[in-house]
């Protein structure tokens, strides 16, 4: 059976190859864009004639909420998840547009600086149907693998 865009998200038990292997392919994702962060940041440095050094974390922060800002407005996917094969979609469905990006990272952002909320959403991308995390559920966004053709 085909699935469709203007359908809402495909169902994870009659459609589970959408959601097959997308906790590993989030994490292989996120070390090649933070990887990819760490990269665009050092080239950032020498253009503040060296004084980034001293808010060096700060400026990391930065690239990388822009970084998967951009990517998942565009793209609705940061470069790691579309060398996975891996979009994210709205609760509709949707590719995700600039509103949907910026409040998926600020989710993101805030849940990696404390322990327990990125505990909590990696246990869940690991248990739940549609491999959530915990910013996904509060948007009811997902991550799936792209369709072919996409």
């Amino acid at each position: 059976m085909s699935h469709t865009w203007t359908d809402p998200l495909p169902d994870p038990d009659r459609h589970a190859e959408f959601y097959a292997d997308v906790p590993l392919k989030r994490g292989l994702a996120w070390v090649i864009d933070m990887v990819l962060i760490a990269l665009l940041t050092a080239l950032i440095v020498p253009f503040t004639a060296f004084t980034a050094l001293f808010y060096l974390p700060f400026l990391f922060l930065c690239v990388g909420f822009a970084y998967r800002t951009v990517s998942l407005a565009r793209s609705s996917a940061t470069p790691g998840m579309r060398l996975m094969a891996i979009r994210l979609r709205t609760h509709e469905g949707r590719p995700f547009g600039l509103p949907e990006a910026f409040l998926h990272t600020l989710g993101y952002t805030v849940s990696i600086g404390m322990v327990l909320p990125q505990i909590v959403s990696v246990v869940l991308m690991l248990t739940t149907a549609r491999a959530q995390g915990l910013t996904d559920l509060v948007l009811g966004s997902v991550a799936i693998n792209r369709a072919a053709g996409e």
